[in-house]
């Protein structure tokens, strides 16, 4: 007699729901964007580029050539290099913004939501963070600081953790009063392993998804900032600051704004791609739709 797990059906069953939220067609197109963007800046110096800070004022503005793909820009720095080496500084901004605001918030959140009498006090902050346009905070944070790769994570970071908090507690609010909570603070459960094991596990959805939105949002801001000149300063490659630069030359030569353009669309373009996956596949209701 044929096992189940040797039944026709069942590889068929299995074929179907496993690979669907590796399939998700944002997901894979989302995920191959954000991928080719993050080798590209991990192997920066392997693919033909030159210093991006070195100035040479007898090249500045010169066309395509062998030597510079991209032409360069008016102090001579070459613009391709400039654009491959800005890469690391937006994924690297991105991803430290996404990860200290998820671990800051889910710490708040968890205890904020669990404990009644943290609530009060923690929520109202966050809503007073909340209250001011994230970009006017970061101008104003980043202004208090010396500019820098350091000081523009904290700026981003502080205005981002009251989203997080506000997700983590309304979580922690609704599992609280499940039955096996309960049970598990009948039987002794330490605090601790309640909120590490019982309800955080029930936001890691929501969480993944929000992380995607952090990041995009944190490349964006840095981008703008950096674009008004209170962001990274101009020795450090940024889209932004190439943006920036290369306005005023737009007419004349347009390439210096269309690079570092088209790796910041394709950037955030990828990251928002994959949450939406992420999204359509972790969410029961829509999942059961599709």
């Amino acid at each position: 007699m044929n096992s189940p797990a040797s039944s026709p059906l069942a590889p068929v069953s299995a074929k179907r729901r496993l690979p669907a939220p590796l399939l998700h067609p944002s997901i894979l197109i989302g995920g191959l964007l954000v991928a080719t963007i993050v080798v590209i800046a991990i192997l920066a110096p392997l693919l033909g580029t030159v210093d991006p800070t070195r100035i040479a004022p007898g090249m500045r503005l010169k066309p395509p050539s062998a030597l510079a793909w991209f032409g360069t820009d008016l102090f001579g720095r070459d613009v391709y290099s400039r654009a491959i080496y800005g890469a690391r500084s937006s994924i690297l901004i991105g991803l430290c913004v996404a990860t200290v605001a998820l671990t800051a918030g889910v710490t708040l959140g968890l205890v904020t939501g669990y404990f009644r009498w943290v609530d009060a006090v923690v929520m109202r902050i966050m809503d007073g963070l909340m209250a001011i346009p994230t970009f006017l905070l970061a101008i104003a944070l980043v202004s208090l600081t010396h500019a820098g790769i350091a000081s523009v994570v904290a700026a981003l970071t502080i205005p981002e953790i009251p989203r997080v908090v506000r997700l983590v507690r309304s979580v922690v609010l609704t599992v609280r009063e499940e039955p096996f909570i309960e049970a598990a603070i009948s039987v002794g459960t330490p605090t601790s392993k309640i909120l590490l094991r019982h309800i955080l596990p029930s936001a890691y959805a929501p969480l993944m998804v929000l992380g995607t939105y952090i990041c995009a949002s944190a490349i964006l801001i840095e981008a703008g900032l950096s674009f008004l000149g209170t962001g990274l300063p101009p020795e450090i490659p940024s889209w932004g600051n190439m943006i920036s630069e290369g306005r005023t030359f737009f007419q004349v030569a347009p390439r210096l704004v269309f690079l570092p353009s088209l790796f910041l669309a394709l950037t955030v373009l990828g990251i928002n791609l994959l949450g939406d996956g992420l999204r359509d596949t972790l969410d029961p209701r829509i999942a059961k739709r599709m």
